[in-house]
């Protein structure tokens, strides 16, 4: 963190030396005109737009809105034509605000883009001996709210002051803040998945309700909103529409680059909602004609090894899946059941795919696994115990597979 404060010290300095030296230069040397010196400020700010937009610091959205809002305010600040230079008195005064405002303004952008909640987070964990303490930063925010008092129609001010808020934990605030925000920006998709996950932590870490309505506006406006469908899944998770919540997270995986961290997450939540619909898929095989020559599902038995029938319980969740012997890891077919169901039957096929592309018939071998989780959690965890079959074609039907492995880590087997 502390490398953190200096690297961030000295870039601000050096900002400063290419602003304000010139400035004070200009205005006592040569009397400068007002409007030559906000067309000098605001094409540096131009500038370093567009190196943090080539640098991928900046989302081209955010590059595109913050760019119009510095042509704005030039347009306003030279639109009146050129005035008098002002004494070096008012240069400095104006030089001085300069300073002030860059460390200020960078700030802000890190609280719009960045992850302040790392560094308080270190605070916590490591007192105050480095960098912007919690109650500094408490101060800054109380600043903020104290102007926005005095112009309530910022609505980028609101939404700022929301996310602040929920970086301190003041959810309740925090929902306030965006509700303000929400009302002057009523299109902006992201603001309100901002709003309901705020709202739904004031109100007992549930989006029921408000929340989930918050959620459909903003899908309303951006049905490609990342937040938004994370969050409306999870509402429709928890009020057992599993198909819904499947459905708004498959979506999600087709939007997220391909090494994002959170795929496997997402996948992993996938798998549970589908488990946890089983029981009626389940009834929908019965009626169903199996598909001619067995294709497209493999079945057998599902044992414990005798040497970890204690470390088994009857309320334990297992899964059973299969995968792919060449191809993703991503399991192509999953099923669940209970510790007091083994040793159990299985049969696994297309309709219990995690993704439409990815079924048992569009591979011609794969393993059978089975893992039982004391966490219920769909991704392996250490303590949780494991085992597979041998390599089987598509279609196979006597598929034994033993549970014989604890996990030490979360290293997939």
């Amino acid at each position: 963190m502390i490398a953190f404060v200096v690297l961030g010290a000295v870039l601000i300095a050096g900002a400063l030396l290419f602003i304000v030296p010139p400035l004070l230069r200009r205005s006592l040397r040569t009397g400068a005109t007002r409007d030559a010196v906000n067309v000098a400020v605001y094409r540096d700010q131009l500038r370093e737009l567009e190196g943090d937009l080539r640098a991928g610091t900046l989302a081209a959205d955010q590059h595109e809105k913050a760019r119009r809002e510095i042509e704005a305010r030039l347009l306003a600040d030279v639109g009146g034509g050129e005035a008098p230079a002002q004494s070096p008195r008012r240069a400095r005064a104006v030089a001085l605000a300069l300073g002030l405002a860059v460390p200020l303004c960078a700030l802000a952008v890190y609280l719009a883009v960045g992850n302040p909640g790392a560094l308080l987070s270190q605070t916590s964990e490591g007192g105050n001996r480095h960098g912007l303490s919690a109650q500094q930063f408490e101060a800054l925010v109380a600043r903020l709210a104290a102007r926005l008092k005095d112009n309530p129609e910022d609505a980028e001010g609101w939404m700022m002051l929301g996310r602040s808020y929920a970086v301190l934990g003041r959810f309740g605030e925090a929902s306030e803040a965006y509700a303000k925000a929400a009302a002057r920006m009523p299109r902006d998709a992201q603001l309100l998945a901002d709003y309901a996950d705020a709202l739904a932590m004031a109100q007992g870490r549930t989006l029921r309700g408000e929340p989930e309505r918050i959620l459909l506006r903003a899908l309303a406006v951006d049905p490609d909103n990342v937040k938004a469908l994370l969050l409306a899944g999870t509402a429709a998770f928890d009020r057992g529409d599993h198909s819904a919540a499947v459905r708004h997270w498959e979506r999600v995986l087709g939007l997220l680059p391909k090494e994002s961290d959170m795929i496997q997450r997402v996948q992993a939540s996938i798998a549970e909602a589908r488990s946890l619909s089983g029981s009626a898929v389940g009834k929908a095989q019965v009626a169903r004609p199996a598909p001619a020559g067995g294709g497209g599902r493999v079945s057998g038995v599902v044992r414990l090894a005798p040497e970890l029938t204690g470390k088994v319980a009857p309320g334990d969740t297992v899964f059973i899946f299969a995968r792919a012997v060449e191809g993703p890891r991503m399991p192509l077919a999953i099923l669940r059941k209970r510790g007091s169901d083994l040793p159990a039957e299985f049969t696994l096929d297309d309709s219990m795919a995690m993704a439409p592309q990815m079924k048992l018939s569009a591979f011609p071998r794969v393993v059978v696994g089975a893992r039982v989780s004391k966490s219920a959690n769909a991704s392996p965890q250490p303590g949780d115990l494991q085992g597979l079959s041998a390599a089987v074609k598509v279609g196979a039907k006597s598929v034994s597979v033993v549970i014989d492995t604890e996990l030490r880590g979360l290293v997939e087997k």
